[in-house]
């Protein structure tokens, strides 16, 4: 598909790889509907994507919210008369031990603490990919749904939650690109390594020197990587139904 003058949602579009992502996009002449729960931030992010050439519009939206998920996508659809993809992109971490032991079982995680990441990470995805592709449909709009899972959704220690959550994602991906197909609506998913975003950034020196080293291709990856992978999918017609791992050769 092209990208200029496509209409694509983003979802987590204020900061990290939702704003890095719009921001390609639009310089390609995508127009944006960017989504997050923070305003300031979304501000800053429309501006960001205007100023690379495309047009974007914010829209607060709690993704787990299933009445916000269908009036946004209702938004979108109003505001730019068409939708043609969707990054599901937005995503917490609540990360924890299953079962922290010394002389005993001293601490488990939490049901709040794995039912909010399944919440976002996994529901949300489903959400909006259900409404997005009901509207295309509607429309009668062709395109790419990209869902973000991770690295993680192999087994990593101290994130039953978001492994759960990032390999549903995974799945789903496979099994909608093959629901979907009939009606010209192609879905792919990109699990990245670790990246340099603010989340990263606010590790200890100590510790990022040490997961770096673990990469075969000795650097985190950036945002920009991630949001070219992006636009590769949304241009090339034949990608459907696998998952483009940018992790740098980690195997965790």
């Amino acid at each position: 598909m092209q990208l200029k003058d496509s209409v694509i949602i983003i979802t987590g579009g204020g900061q990290g790889l939702g704003r890095s992502m719009g921001e390609f996009l639009a310089a390609k002449g995508a127009k944006l509907a960017l989504v997050d729960l923070n305003q300031e931030a979304l501000d800053a992010a429309v501006a960001a994507c205007k100023a690379a050439g495309g047009d974007a519009r914010s829209y607060i939206c709690n993704v787990a919210n299933e009445e916000q998920v269908i009036h946004m996508v209702s938004q979108v659809a109003e505001d730019f008369g068409a939708i043609h993809g969707l990054i599901n992109n937005a995503g917490i971490l609540r990360d924890g031990l299953l079962l922290k032991v010394k002389d005993g079982v001293t601490q488990k995680m939490s049901l709040a603490q794995w039912q909010s990441v399944i919440d976002v990470n996994l529901t949300g995805v489903f959400l909006g990919t259900r409404e997005v592709a009901a509207k295309m449909i509607e429309l009668g709009n062709q395109g790419l749904i990209i869902n973000i899972s991770s690295i993680s959704r192999a087994g990593n220690v101290g994130q039953s939650n978001y492994t759960a959550a990032k390999a549903g994602v995974a799945a789903m991906t496979v099994t909608w690109a093959k629901e979907l197909s009939r009606y010209g609506i192609r879905v792919a998913g990109i699990a990245p390594g670790f990246i340099e975003t603010e989340m990263t950034g606010s590790m200890k020196p100590e510790a990022l020197e040490k997961m770096t080293a673990g990469i075969p291709l000795k650097r985190m990856g950036k945002p920009a990587e991630i949001a070219h992978s992006a636009a590769y999918l949304f241009e090339n017609d034949y990608y459907t139904g696998r998952i483009l791992e940018l992790d740098g050769g980690l195997r965790i």
